[in-house]
């Protein structure tokens, strides 16, 4: 690890970043964003917390480790993605990793022998894919991230304990589908995913009054445990998360169903019917702290950078939205000229085109980035936006 540690850096390292923050730490520990201005024209504020996590730089760190220690032609695959970036994963592409499905076709498994080495991602792989490969005697580089299986030991005891696990999550994403795969691998439990408060509610109603359990279980296709019965399963809960959701929204999901199970069976018996566990990722809330302190502060525009397929940078994105004109962008080449930008948008998920998106005369932009996004993408963020108002790196680099 120690080895390939200034390998990473160099790919991933910003000394503009790393200036910006040693200027603000010697203006203390109040300030709430990250300063550069220059000639009045432009201002950037950068949220006090942004880009990589320890779990994302370790998980890194693991992958260009692997190369190291099983050098080619030793062959070495990855599930999926190791983070949700884009350049993060073409830079593991060109080491020789070969990337295949997070849960591999039998096509993909034919391909593995004994002693292949797997890497498992970030967010984790499901049991079944774990046991297969074990069973086929593959070595393997579990990065998993460790508030993930924090998650996964939260969701086994709930199974243990016969107690379903309401997950609020993306049910098609790799982490949930991982967390749970341990809801039903370690005891007679079953789950049920939430993605929304809307999706909440329902369950809430079903709760307090029953209903139409087909249309239950149609609306949740997909989302729950095989044999999953709403009448049966919904009698004693615990509420965990995917950890890059939305803090305060969780903490509104177990605040829904907890009052709903206050409802159906009494205050004095809430205990044996509702759990909850805080599972959100702590760089994921640190971020959005940072980004909550950012927008109490005059902006025009915010720039969300990192890969579309990021939850915890869409929920970033989302954020930014509801205060001011955001950008979701995977890189600084987004930004085609002054008058024209690609980014994702959130509602119609794809990238779109914005015209006339940067104001003339003196501006004020906001960025944050995702903790799967490293710093030299958001260095080339920032000197594009100076470039665009017709100032050069070296005079950005004098200030």
């Amino acid at each position: 690890m120690e080895a390939v540690q200034a390998q990473v850096l160099s790919h991933y390292r910003s000394d503009l970043v790393n200036r910006i923050r040693a200027k603000s730490k010697e203006q203390g520990d109040n300030v709430t964003a990250h300063v550069l201005s220059a000639n009045g024209l432009l201002t950037i504020k950068l949220a006090k917390e942004f880009g990589f996590c320890y779990g994302v730089e370790r998980a890194i760190d693991l992958a260009y480790a692997a190369r190291r220690v099983f050098p080619p032609p030793k062959p070495i695959y990855l599930l999926g993605e190791i983070i949700h970036n884009p350049e993060v994963n073409d830079q593991i592409r060109n080491m020789g990793i070969q990337i295949i499905s997070p849960k591999p076709s039998e096509a993909e498994m034919g391909r593995l022998g004994a002693g292949d080495v797997v890497i498992i991602p970030a967010f984790g792989t499901e049991v079944e894919t774990r046991k297969k490969l074990s069973a086929k005697g593959c070595e393997l580089v579990d990065t998993t991230c460790g508030d993930v299986m924090s998650v996964w030991k939260r969701v086994r005891q709930y199974s243990k304990e016969s107690v379903t696990s309401i997950i609020h999550g993306k049910a098609k994403h790799e982490e949930t589908k991982a967390t749970t795969s341990q809801a039903t691998a370690h005891g007679p439990g079953h789950y049920l995913v939430v993605y929304n408060l809307d999706e909440t509610d329902y369950v809430c109603d079903y709760i307090r009054r029953g209903g139409n359990k087909q249309e239950f279980l149609d609306k949740f296709k997909g989302a729950y445990s095989p044999g999953f019965d709403p009448e049966a399963h919904l009698q004693a809960v615990g509420v965990a998360n995917q950890t890059t959701m939305l803090r305060g929204e969780t903490e509104e999901v177990q605040r829904r169903i907890k009052n709903a199970m206050i409802e159906r069976f009494g205050a004095g018996e809430v205990d044996g019917h509702f759990r909850f566990f805080d599972t959100i990722c702590g760089a994921t809330q640190d971020r959005q702290d940072a980004l909550q302190k950012l927008l109490r502060e005059p902006m025009d525009l915010l720039l969300v950078i990192g890969g579309y397929n990021s939850s915890n940078t869409s929920h970033l994105a989302e954020m930014g939205e509801a205060t001011l004109p955001t950008y979701f962008i995977k890189n600084a080449a987004m930004m085609a000229s002054d008058n024209l930008i690609r980014h994702f948008s959130l509602i119609e998920q794809k990238e779109v085109e914005t015209n006339n998106w940067l104001p003339p005369g003196k501006i004020t932009v906001g960025i944050t980035a995702g903790a799967s996004c490293p710093n030299n993408l958001i260095e080339d963020a920032i000197k594009r936006l100076f470039e665009l108002r017709g100032i050069s790196v070296q005079e950005l680099l004098a200030n």
